[in-house]
């Protein structure tokens, strides 16, 4: 994994990207049975402008002209200046779920999801909804995989502990649960191959998320749009984690 990925500026494009990426994957495997479609959903993310700070008067004075007796100034008024603030922009923001649906009837097999940052801020409308959609899926007949390349914000929960690790991959067959697979990713590990389920008696389909990747990150051209001299973007990496980031961009660093 590239943890640079996770850069605001970079992530809405890859999200996007890499679903349509797992989506004509699956395509060459599962048809003519079935067929891997792309479902937008539009959440909002949450921009704070802060403006610049300058000096503000606490009060203003202003003095109103009214004749008098004595032929001077009646009355000093004074009042309250308004406050400088900012707002928060609502930009809108398109996720998108990958369906694989039975061609026969439409009917919904098995949904991958890919989580972004705004499903794992709790304080968040999409983190809320995404929840909700989650349980619903988990109660159904519909297979769920889970994809979590963010290593920051809440995860989504599981009843057990499992290896502590940046990524994640679960994998939650309807005719097992509430087992489920988890697949705890380094961030120096190569991704796995995973099976995704279809209906009995159909062989899983085969999703290579290394070679989805590499494709996607070609393609997406992230390699020209990454400052790679700049640190990553939070959270923090471990120590092992920057030793190993380090390492690995060292050449790169050198010839720049």
């Amino acid at each position: 994994m590239d943890p640079y990925i996770e850069d605001p500026e970079v992530w809405s494009d890859f999200h996007a990207r890499l679903a349509a990426e797992i989506s004509a994957d699956l395509n060459t495997q599962i048809q003519p049975h079935y067929v891997a479609r792309l479902t937008p959903r539009v959440t909002y993310e949450i921009i704070e402008i802060a403006e610049k700070r300058g000096v503000i008067p606490d009060v203003a004075v202003w003095e109103r002209p009214e004749p008098t007796g004595m032929g001077g100034v009646a009355a000093i008024a004074i009042t309250r200046a308004p406050v400088s603030s900012a707002v928060a922009l609502e930009l809108p923001l398109e996720l998108f779920t990958i369906e694989i649906r039975e061609i026969k009837n439409m009917r919904l097999v098995t949904a991958i999801e890919i989580l972004s940052p705004v499903n794992k801020q709790p304080r968040h409308e999409a983190y809320e909804d995404y929840q909700r959609k989650r349980r619903a899926l988990l109660r159904s007949i519909t297979h769920l995989i889970e994809i979590d390349f963010l290593r920051g914000g809440t995860r989504p929960p599981l009843a057990e502990p499992v290896p502590p690790a940046p990524y994640y991959v679960m994998v939650s067959r309807e005719n097992k649960r509430p087992r489920v697979d988890v697949w705890p990713i380094q961030l120096q590990d190569e991704l796995p191959v995973l099976p995704v389920p279809l209906l009995q008696p159909d062989p899983d389909a085969k999703l290579d998320l290394n070679s989805v990747l590499a494709n996607v990150y070609t393609r997406g051209g992230y390699a020209t749009i990454i400052d790679y001299k700049q640190p990553p973007p939070p959270p923090p990496l471990s120590e092992s984690e920057s030793q190993y980031v380090d390492a690995l961009l060292k050449p790169l660093r050198q010839n720049v």
